[in-house]
């Protein structure tokens, strides 16, 4: 089992930045991403709050369409960076 990192909304936004998406608009307090290859998420970004478990792991399987795994290396090497 992974254990998934603990995120703000702002830093979550950076890394998809990181990972070359794009901010196509902001909402109020959400962030819309789209990348090249038309994949799409949107992000929360409510002040200093973490990114809950639930809806990191469902933008990560669904929205990335990546693997918990493939996600871990990418954060860290993001973080490395």
């Amino acid at each position: 089992m992974f254990k998934l990192p603990v995120i703000k909304g702002r830093e979550l936004v950076k890394f998809l930045e990181f990972m070359d998406f794009m901010v196509t608009r902001t909402k109020g307090s959400h962030v819309r991403l789209r990348s090249e290859d038309g994949r799409l998420t949107t992000v929360p970004v409510h002040g200093n709050k973490d990114v809950p478990k639930g809806l990191l792991r469902k933008i990560i399987r669904e929205d990335l369409g990546i693997s918990l795994e493939e996600f871990l290396e990418l954060y860290s090497r993001y973080k490395g960076k």
